[in-house]
């Protein structure tokens, strides 16, 4: 079976791609430099010319680019290529401010398709495969990278975007799917669906490749139990292109970054510094190989890791951890940070499913954390005095993961919103 979809750049020597890293961002720089007045002004500001940069040792000399930058560069202000030259455009799900639209080149649409490729073939995908794609479509990116890297692959492709259920299980039976993509929440949606129909002994799934929003390791291991699966994790950014920037290979132990076309650093958050390799921070993107929209030093807002010990899947690209939760829409609440998943690692060491809400409010000048979270059908009980019991383990398990006092509020099965594209986790009141 095929482990590589392009094989002599996955397995490269480490020098061969530090080589191709050092050429093409001296290029890109000089790209952005000569075609994007925005970024120049930028550069111009912290006195960078392109001849200050000869290669990857001097990244750290370019200015950032952050959110607020593309919202206030909207629409064109970033675009590198004339616009009679891009085919297409992708735009991020965000609900805050002016959305983030990302333009293409054809070229670009192939590389990003040859980049999602690489993620199913590292799922065990190959032309046998019919792959089901339950991302959403249109301007997400999730449903259209996906859907031409399994062509790429030469995947029988389902192209069913998101949302109704009861077809998506149709076509997965009738079809025979072997390979699921789409958020995590959707997948344990799916899941939840397929054993109240007892349909698991007609799923012919081997596979789902997961990404869009964050999961925990506990939610890794549920959905792969419950749909007989391996569960790998993908991740991308409107932004670069979309999925495809990293994905896991079975090792499952990080997320191997196309480093031919994405050079990766970790910065402290708070003064902008590089960090050494190992050490956890802001995670931040240099696109070289993307002409319409050629981000330098893009801060991802995503805390994680870098790694480069050797991995057994032969890949020798650096892999970047899940994200830790974000530098941004991380929760402080009393001061303390909080991220979603912290808490839903807690319910699902507890045995609850990853379905819940997190409600934040200020009361009297003081903040308040209330989790509401479904009960299974399993441990769901009516009786006032077991429910408060339940109730009080929780609260008492969320301490020790949290460090401060959060409120449960058990609901019965099903009453929580369900989410068929990205979950609405975090509900803040607060006016800050």
């Amino acid at each position: 079976m095929a482990k590589y979809y392009q094989p002599e750049i996955e397995t490269a020597s480490r020098e061969q791609i530090l080589a191709w890293q050092n050429e093409r961002l001296v290029k890109q720089v000089k790209h952005v430099w000569e075609n994007v007045p925005y970024y120049r002004k930028k550069m111009e500001e912290k006195g960078v010319t392109p001849d200050d940069i000869k290669g990857v040792a001097d990244l750290h000399k370019l200015p950032f680019l952050t959110k607020d930058d593309l919202r206030e560069a909207y629409p064109y202000g970033l675009l590198g290529k004339l616009l009679s030259e891009c085919v297409r455009i992708q735009s991020t799900s965000g609900t805050t401010g002016k959305r983030v639209v990302a333009f293409y080149t054809q070229h670009d649409v192939d590389l990003w398709e040859d980049c999602c490729a690489r993620a199913i073939v590292a799922a065990g995908g190959t032309n046998e495969d019919v792959c089901q794609v339950s991302y959403g479509y249109g301007l997400f990116t999730g449903g259209p990278g996906l859907n031409g890297g399994s062509h790429k692959v030469g995947c029988l492709t389902l192209p069913m975007s998101s949302g109704n259920t009861d077809r998506q299980l149709q076509f997965m039976t009738d079809l025979g799917a072997t390979i699921i993509c789409c958020t995590p929440s959707y997948a344990a949606y799916l899941a939840e669906s397929i054993h109240e129909r007892s349909l698991q002994d007609q799923i012919k799934l081997k596979a789902g490749i997961f990404g869009a929003e964050a999961w925990s390791e506990e939610m890794r291991r549920d959905i792969e139990q419950k749909l007989n699966i391996k569960a790998y994790d993908i991740y991308g950014l409107t932004e670069t292109s979309g999925p495809g920037v990293s994905f896991e290979c079975e090792e499952q132990t990080g997320m191997h970054i196309n480093e031919d076309h994405f050079i990766a650093e970790i910065i402290d958050p708070k003064t902008g510094e590089v960090l050494p390799e190992g050490e956890k921070g802001e995670l931040v993107f240099t696109a070289i190989t993307k002409e319409a929209f050629p981000l330098l030093r893009y801060r991802t807002r995503d805390i994680c890791v870098l790694s480069r010990k050797p991995c057994s899947c032969g890949r020798t690209h650096v892999k970047m951890s899940k994200p830790m939760g974000r530098s941004d829409d991380m929760l402080i609440v009393k001061g303390v940070n909080v991220f979603p998943s912290q808490i839903e690692t807690v319910l699902l060491e507890q045995g609850y499913p990853a379905n819940y809400q997190i409600i934040v409010d200020r009361v009297n000048h003081s903040d308040t954390l209330e989790v509401m979270v479904e009960m299974t059908p399993e441990n769901f009980s009516d009786t006032l005095g077991k429910i408060t019991e339940m109730e009080k383990q929780l609260v008492a398990a969320l301490k020790t993961m949290l460090g401060i006092y959060a409120k449960v509020k058990l609901v019965a099965p099903k009453t929580i919103a369900r989410s068929e594209g990205k979950a609405v986790r975090i509900i803040d009141k607060r006016k800050i």
